[in-house]
């Protein structure tokens, strides 16, 4: 028997979840009441990476080609990731890399291209008029 679909529209303002892109990983895991652990990610690593873990994103990267849920997007990324290797260098390289491939795609598909100079203020520091998206 198939799990119900939630309806989320029944939540009142109060009770909603704060979207993700416009709070950050310690916040959220603050607010689940949970104990913030150290986080390393392409948009909330602001150091260098030393060699290893540069090495362990670019393995990231493949490995996640690989697992992909769709096949044909799963084979255009490991395509792409031929030719365009991932630059791990520090976080802005990163997420640079990451929104130019995201906008690779979007091109594919027709769709519009995100300004990859806009990165952090989607993905990391929030938008700056306070919105959520």
């Amino acid at each position: 028997m198939a799990a119900p679909m939630h309806d989320f529209s029944q939540h009142d303002q109060k009770s909603k979840k704060p979207c993700r892109t416009c709070t950050d990983f310690t916040t959220w895991m603050k607010i689940q009441g949970k104990t913030p652990k150290k986080v390393s990610i392409a948009f909330h690593h602001n150091i260098s990476r030393s060699q290893h873990q540069q090495k362990e994103m670019k393995d990231f990267m493949h490995l996640f080609s690989k697992y992909y849920p769709c096949d044909y997007c799963a084979e255009d990324l490991r395509q792409n990731l031929k030719t365009n290797t991932p630059d791990t260098s520090n976080r802005h390289q990163f997420s640079q890399w990451l929104c130019r491939l995201h906008n690779d795609v979007n091109r594919k598909l027709g769709k519009p291209e995100f300004d990859c100079r806009r990165v952090d203020e989607r993905w990391k520091d929030g938008w700056k008029d306070g919105s959520c998206g």
